[in-house]
C-alpha cells in the first residue's frame, strides 16, 4: 500500500495519507473520507502473512475478524475508553477497519512527558488505571478477555488526556474455557499467559479475565514509576525472544513478580503524594501470581482504586 491509494469499505472510499503504526498482524494508516475527516484505517499485514507457514496464515484474518466482531457488538456506541469502529469491510479479500483517530499512544505520551521533565504523578496514574479498568470491564461484559494490555495499545485523547483501549485482535471468548494458543506480549502478561498449563502443546495456555488484571498491575507500576518495567516482565520478554516460547524450566530462573526494591521504588515515586500505601496494596493485589488471588472482577478493582484516591483526597484536605 502507498500514500494516495484508495480503500473501499462498507460506507465509503478512504484515501491513504501516511502509515502510523504496524505490527505482525496489522498496519495502521491515517486516511481521509469525504465528509468524515481523518480516520485510522487498519489493514491486515499482508507481507507478514505471506511469510508465515500456510497453516498459520488464517491467524491474520482471525485477528481482524475478532476485532470487528467485538467492536461491532458495542453499537449503538456507549463504550467510553474503547476505540470506536466507524466502518469495516474487505480490501483485496482481507478484513479492514476504519477507526476513530486519536493522538498517539500512551508509550509515546509518557516518553514526551519524561523528556520535558514532567511527571505523571500518582493521582493521574490512578485516574488512568480506573479508565483502563472500565475499558476492560466493557470487554469482559461483552464476553471476551483482552490478553494484550500494554502502553502501545492505549491511545491518548488529547482533548481531555483520557485513555482509549484499542487493538482487539488477541481477544479470546470467555465462553471458551479450554487451553488456547499463545497470545499477547511476553513483557506485559500474566504468568498463566506466559507459562503453558499443558507443556509441549501449541494450545497450552489457560486464561480468564483475571489475566487482564495482572497486566493492569504492570501498567500501574509503569505509570507511577515514570515508565519503568517490572524486572519479572522484562525477563519474560527476554526469555521469549531467546527461546521463541515459554519453557517451564524458566519459571524458576525468573525474578519475583514484585521485588522488595521495586515496591520501595513505587512508594518513593509516590513520595509526598497521599494514597501511596493504598496504591501499593492495589498493585500487590493485581500482580498476584495465581489468578484466584487477584481481584475477581472490575468492581473489586474499582473499590481499591477509589480507596487510594479517597486517601489522597482526605490527606489533601
Amino acid at each position: 500500500m502507498h500514500s494516495g491509494d484508495i480503500v473501499t469499505l462498507g460506507r465509503g472510499h478512504y484515501r491513504l495519507r501516511e502509515q502510523l503504526a504496524g505490527s505482525s498482524y496489522g498496519l495502521v494508516w491515517r486516511a481521509e473520507r469525504d465528509g468524515l475527516g481523518p480516520v485510522a484505517l487498519k489493514l491486515v499485514n499482508r507481507a507478514q502473512m505471506a511469510r508465515a507457514e500456510p497453516a498459520l496464515r488464517a491467524r491474520w484474518t482471525e485477528c481482524a475478524a475478532r476485532e470487528i466482531a467485538f467492536l461491532s457488538s458495542l453499537a449503538p456506541w456507549d463504550a467510553r475508553h474503547v476505540v470506536r469502529l466507524l466502518d469495516h469491510g474487505l480490501h483485496d479479500g482481507l478484513p479492514a477497519l476504519a477507526l476513530e483517530l486519536h493522538d498517539g499512544d500512551l508509550a509515546a505520551h509518557l516518553a514526551a512527558h519524561n523528556a520535558a521533565g514532567r511527571r505523571i504523578g500518582l493521582a493521574q496514574a490512578l485516574a488512568w488505571t480506573a479508565q483502563v479498568n472500565a475499558a476492560l470491564a466493557t470487554v469482559h461484559r461483552h464476553g471476551w478477555r483482552y490478553l494484550d494490555l500494554k502502553p502501545a495499545n492505549l491511545l491518548v485523547d488529547a482533548a481531555d488526556a483520557s485513555l482509549i483501549l484499542a487493538d482487539f485482535g488477541t481477544n479470546r471468548s470467555l465462553r471458551d474455557t479450554g487451553a488456547h494458543s499463545y497470545a499477547g506480549t511476553a513483557s506485559w502478561q500474566a504468568p498463566e499467559q506466559f507459562f503453558p498449563a499443558l507443556p509441549g502443546t501449541p494450545r497450552g495456555y489457560v486464561t480468564d479475565a483475571r489475566a487482564d488484571y495482572f497486566s493492569l498491575g504492570a501498567l500501574l507500576y509503569y505509570l507511577v514509576t515514570d515508565g519503568a518495567t517490572l524486572r519479572y516482565c522484562s525477563a519474560c520478554g527476554d526469555a521469549f525472544r531467546t527461546h521463541g516460547r515459554a519453557d517451564d524450566t524458566l519459571r524458576f530462573a525468573l525474578p519475583p513478580i514484585l521485588a522488595d526494591d521495586e515496591a520501595a521504588r513505587f512508594l518513593a515515586c509516590a513520595d509526598g503524594e497521599p494514597g501511596g500505601a493504598a496504591a501499593l496494596a492495589l498493585l500487590r493485589a493485581l500482580l498476584a501470581r495465581r489468578p484466584q488471588d487477584r481481584p475477581p472482577h472490575a468492581l473489586a478493582i474499582s473499590r481499591l482504586i477509589v480507596a487510594a484516591q479517597g486517601n489522597a483526597h482526605r490527606r489533601a484536605a
